[in-house]
């Protein structure tokens, strides 16, 4: 029995959700968020402020599929509401982030700077030329841009130089011991 599936999610003021031809539509203060519905024996039905995820059959596919649905309404939900944010600090003697426009500079000790375009619908903020922060209504953008700009330099275990989430912990390594 999935208890994420069968929780009944509350739709809060100012957001509406509609679900026409298996698409899941849900509009709030800070955009609009579409999702569609790819197991046709998932079920998605509004009850006056109140999301019920239903399935018809106890398929090891629906069963797996009837949490995710309801997962992924419930943080469209909460982006087109709240939003999502990812903070990112980058560790070394003369790596930086810079902003050009549309894309985001990062000079992580390689020989030339890398390149990444910011995709549609996220807005990256600086702070200093050491931090970032990912700012988007689209959880799973969000989180992917963050990963692909943390894959760039990962943090490496002797001194902890790279990429990495504002409140991850680097796992350290002793170096050789002198003889």
């Amino acid at each position: 029995m999935s208890r994420i599936g069968n929780r009944k999610l509350v739709i809060p003021e100012g957001v509406t959700v509609d679900v026409n031809d298996d698409v899941v539509t849900v509009k709030g203060p800070k955009g609009e968020l579409k999702t569609a519905l790819t197991n046709k024996d998932i079920t998605v039905n509004v009850d006056g402020n109140e999301i019920h995820v239903k399935r018809s059959n106890d398929e090891i596919k629906t069963r797996s599929m009837h949490g995710t649905v309801n997962a992924n309404i419930n943080n469209m939900i909460e982006g087109v509401t709240k939003g999502y944010e990812k903070a990112l600090e980058i560790i070394g003697v003369g790596y930086r982030f810079n902003l050009k426009g549309n894309t985001l500079v990062i000079n992580a000790g390689f020989s030339h700077p890398v390149e990444l375009a910011i995709p549609e619908g996220i807005k990256v903020e600086s702070p200093s030329n050491t931090e970032i922060t990912i700012k988007g209504i689209d959880k799973i953008k969000v989180g992917e841009f963050a990963a692909n700009v943390r894959k760039v330099k990962q943090p490496e275990p002797y001194k902890g130089k790279g990429i990495r989430y504002k409140d991850e912990q680097v796992r350290r390594k002793e170096g050789k011991k002198a003889a």
